[in-house]
């Protein structure tokens, strides 16, 4: 089986009650899977594909998969979501969704279901895809 990642979405965009819970919140999730913010502002904050502001209504029940390297992994991302203001919504276990699901959930400060996920070993054409803009006309 083959199955193809990080080609159906461009970005996430949440809206927030509490920027600074929020980032503190982001902040430690993403340091959990190895990953950290790019970029903030005084109204938001981004990390790859996902934007966080509070400019706005808050976005209310999103659910959110963010992908782990291991199993490990999937374990510090939960304790450090619940260690910065998240709630359980499901601690880290095997899924019955596909073999070698594991995955913990957390309910970030505005509710939404933050998921890590670990899928097994698998083998990845690439890390990652990098994207080069060839013109700003387009």
């Amino acid at each position: 089986m083959q199955y193809h990642l990080g080609r159906l979405l461009d970005h996430v965009h949440l809206r927030v009650r509490n920027l600074e819970k929020s980032r503190r919140f982001y902040d430690a999730v993403l340091r959990s899977l190895g990953r950290e913010l790019s970029g903030q502002s005084e109204h938001g904050f981004f990390a790859d594909e996902l934007f966080v502001d509070d400019d706005g209504e808050p976005t209310g029940r999103v659910h959110l998969a963010l992908q782990a390297q291991d199993r490990e992994t999937v374990n510090r991302f939960y304790e450090a979501a619940l260690a910065a203001g998240g709630r359980d919504n499901g601690p880290p276990g095997e899924r019955d969704y596909h073999p070698g699901y594991y995955a913990a959930f957390v309910l970030d400060p505005d509710g939404n279901n933050i998921e890590a996920v670990y899928h097994g070993k698998t083998n990845r054409s690439a890390t990652s895809v990098v994207v080069t803009p060839v013109s700003r006309l387009d």
